[in-house]
């Protein structure tokens, strides 16, 4: 660009360290490819883009480029009249100055200067405000494309979207989250003053901006934007599993964890795999370290609940504040602890005096989330809402059917305790078959024997028959 680009383009480079600045400036060529010219077409941006971005989002970046003035450094403020003429209308394409301030802004802006840019890609037309429905739709083609970059870029973090539900139903469900965070003016419309607000309240908008752009536009692809995204997914059997999560809604809930929750997810308990068992359930649960909990019940209406701590079988509640509840749909939410009681978690078997089942939230009889001991039935009672996580019903009915559950733990598993068999030690009666024998001939019951994982027990088969 020489000596003759603006003080603003100037400062926008200033930004980048000095070995990247060559890096931003070269974006123009390559979107330009071998056209020639001083400035981007909208085909040209079409065709640099392909398949990672919807037409009409690529058509919002183009129209918001195209609108920046170089000279103040921001998409101008219209007065609301129909007759305005807005510098999109005015410039035929997108100028070097134009894509380097938008560059800037995108990657390093501040939420005042990022406003202005969403203001310009929520909009048909220049105008003062846009409605929360116009914003919502420009969330959908956002993050429908973050989802596109992280499925064709390798990112996947051992994911497959294949064997997980809609992403489509997820996009349009976590766009109306993040819209739901948003402060209308008295009007009912949203200017920059409002946009800016929610900017800054909600990091996740200016994240899914900077992947787009540093993945889509190549700037800096292979960033620190997508490796925060999505959590890793270990040993989980895909080719047998239909999952209740799927990509949005991971990009949801993994930032709502703890950060001591950073280890790979695994999947310890599927209905579709491992069989409507309540027992085969808790043998999941317990020293797990932190989990997820997801439920779909026979409505449709998915929901569940995150544990701070390994699951323990016994008649008193457990866990701390970090606990809470959520739903997936109708509506993406999550509901954390009020610190009106501690009644965070609840686990019980076999008891004759206390109830025996899962529960969150709440009390006996009346929790947020509750899965009775018999499987296939439970309860989510919140009249109005629920003690210890301020929830609503979270079931389509108060008392429901459970149609499928998965149990995913998040975090490091406990340690054993002192006089505990460490993990991966085999028991004492699979190591004797003939002390096991006696026992059963003595009327003695193996307790163990349900809770015990069948991969570990198929494990252990392998490595007997490969030390014989």
């Amino acid at each position: 660009m020489g000596n003759t680009e603006s003080v603003v383009v100037q400062k926008r480079l200033a930004r980048f360290r000095p070995d990247e600045r060559p890096v931003v400036e070269a974006v123009f060529n390559k979107v330009q490819g071998s056209s020639g010219g001083k400035t981007l077409t909208l085909e040209m941006l079409q065709t640099f883009l392909g398949s990672l971005a919807s037409a009409s989002m690529i058509q919002r970046l183009f129209s918001c480029m195209c609108s920046i003035d170089p000279n103040i450094a921001a998409p101008p403020a219209a007065s609301g009249k129909t007759d305005t003429i807005s510098v999109a209308s005015a410039t035929p394409g997108v100028s070097r100055e134009h894509l380097v301030i938008f560059l800037a802004d995108t990657l390093h802006g501040t939420a005042e200067e990022r406003a202005p840019l969403v203001l310009a890609m929520s909009q048909e037309r220049p105008v003062a405000a846009v409605s929360c429905d116009q914003v919502t739709e420009f969330l959908q083609d956002l993050i429908s494309a973050v989802v596109q970059i992280l499925a064709s870029s390798g990112r996947l973090q051992g994911w497959n979207p294949d064997r997980m539900s809609d992403s489509c139903a997820g996009v349009r469900l976590l766009a109306e989250q993040m819209c739901s965070e948003l402060k209308p003016t008295d009007l009912g419309g949203c200017d920059v003053s409002c946009l800016e607000d929610w900017i800054f309240r909600v990091p996740a908008v200016s994240l899914y901006l900077e992947v787009l752009v540093a993945e889509g536009l190549q700037v800096f692809p292979g960033g620190r934007s997508t490796g925060s995204l999505l959590p890793p997914c270990r040993e989980t059997p895909w080719r047998d599993l239909q999952s209740l999560l799927d990509l949005p809604t991971i990009l949801f809930l993994a930032p709502q964890l703890p950060d001591r929750c950073n280890a790979p997810w695994r999947l310890v308990f599927s209905t579709q795999l491992h069989g409507e068992s309540f027992t085969r359930m808790v043998g999941g649960l317990t020293k797990r370290g932190p989990t997820l909990l997801m439920v779909r019940d026979s409505k449709g209406h998915v929901f569940g609940g995150f544990a701070s701590h390994s699951w323990e079988v016994k008649p008193q509640f457990q866990g701390d504040s970090r606990c809470f509840l959520f739903t997936v749909s109708p509506k993406l939410r999550v509901y954390t602890a009020t610190g009106y009681n501690q009644h965070f978690m609840y686990l019980n078997q076999n008891q004759q005096t206390m109830p025996n089942g899962l529960g969150m939230g709440g009390q006996h009889g009346y929790f947020g989330l509750w899965l009775d001991s018999d499987f296939g039935r439970g309860h989510s009672r919140a009249r109005p809402k629920c003690t210890t996580y301020g929830s609503p019903q979270l079931s389509a009915d108060e008392d429901f059917s459970l149609d499928s559950v998965e149990v995913w733990a998040v975090g490091k598993p406990s340690a054993p305790e002192e006089g505990e068999e460490a993990q991966g030690k085999r028991s004492v009666l699979d190591m004797d078959p003939e002390v096991q024998a006696i026992m059963e001939m003595t009327g003695k019951t193996l307790h163990s024997q349900g809770l015990r994982e069948p991969e570990e027990e198929e494990e252990e088969e392998e490595e007997e028959g490969e030390h014989r």
